[in-house]
């Protein structure tokens, strides 16, 4: 997330509480968790395992809880409590601003766009033209919806993701304040969910079609012209390229790459990134097509073969 304007590394070190390392004017422009930094913006870091990652990230602050040499061009915070202290920045940066209308006055809805009965749409949210929002969807604050988008009934844009930190004591949350961002003539079915970024966007990119009851995880990117079948759960931080057809109840873990033209059959669960160009592939864990159904095909003959022994 971009910040409103350039701050230095003292200002906020004085917002969080923390002393810093580093120039004094050093600037920050934007918040990040890890997985999207850029030059200027601040992420954190509370375990020894993830020290180096951060110390050698694109991030150009970064709230720590270990004195450490502070890498040239750079500028650290120390907090006893990275994990506060950005989510402390996340709530003053991008606040919750409770609504008081079924349609904020600050959304912005191209001309020819249709919004049925009982939509809610928040905040700072832009819908473009000639766009189809049928009744009952909720539009969360700050989501991008490009022209000619249809989406169905009961569907959710721009939700937490689902982000937590576990701690003896149970689950603390990371605030979400990134947004969705949905391409042109994209078609979103009935009862899906699509979660915010936790500090960057969820994309859904030109011409993708998803069926019913879809759940697309925080900080996706989904490419042009992909078909999603209904009951497809598609976890956080995965890159799904152009022209993929996943196909009903396809399961895919978080941090993969499906390659672009990848066609995924029904009722696979994807635990790792795949090649594009057309392959095909089934099965839990999934693999080539053929390959799974001559599997299956020999166990079958198993119990046969298990009567011969004998």
């Amino acid at each position: 997330m971009k910040l409103d304007r350039t701050y230095t590394l003292a200002e906020i070190a004085q917002m969080i509480g923390a002393t810093y390392t580093g120039a004094a004017d050093h600037a920050v422009t934007g918040i990040n968790e890890i997985h999207m930094v850029e030059p200027g913006d601040l992420t954190f870091v509370d375990h020894p395992k993830y020290y180096d990652k951060a110390l050698n990230s694109k991030a150009t602050t970064i709230i720590i809880n270990k004195e450490v040499a502070c890498p040239e061009g750079k500028g650290l915070l120390l907090s006893d409590d990275p994990f506060a202290a950005y989510v402390s920045l996340v709530r003053k940066f991008r606040p919750f601003v409770a609504s008081t209308a079924a349609i904020s006055p600050t959304a912005e809805i191209g001309e020819g766009t249709v919004i049925q009965p009982n939509v809610f749409i928040g905040h700072h949210v832009k819908i473009g033209r000639n766009c189809i929002i049928h009744a009952n969807v909720s539009i969360y604050d700050h989501v991008i919806i490009g022209d000619d988008v249809i989406i169905h009934s009961n569907s959710v844009l721009g939700a937490d993701a689902y982000y937590f930190q576990r701690k003896p004591e149970g689950y603390r949350k990371m605030e979400s304040c990134g947004t969705v961002v949905i391409g042109n003539r994209v078609e979103i079915g009935a009862l899906c969910a699509i979660d915010r970024g936790v500090s960057g966007n969820t994309t859904i990119d030109e011409g993708t079609k998803l069926d019913n009851h879809c759940q697309v995880g925080h900080d996706t990117y989904i490419g042009r012209n992909c078909l999603i079948g209904s009951h497809a759960a598609i976890a956080g931080v995965t890159r799904i390229e152009d022209d993929v057809i996943l196909w009903g109840r396809v399961a895919i873990n978080k941090d993969i790459v499906i390659g672009k033209g990848a066609i995924i059959l029904a009722t696979s669960a994807v635990d790792k990134s795949l090649e594009g160009n057309g392959r095909v592939y089934f099965g839990v864990p999934v693999d080539d097509a053929r390959k799974k159904w001559r599997e299956m095909a020999a166990v079958r003959q198993l119990p046969e073969l298990l009567k011969k022994i004998k």
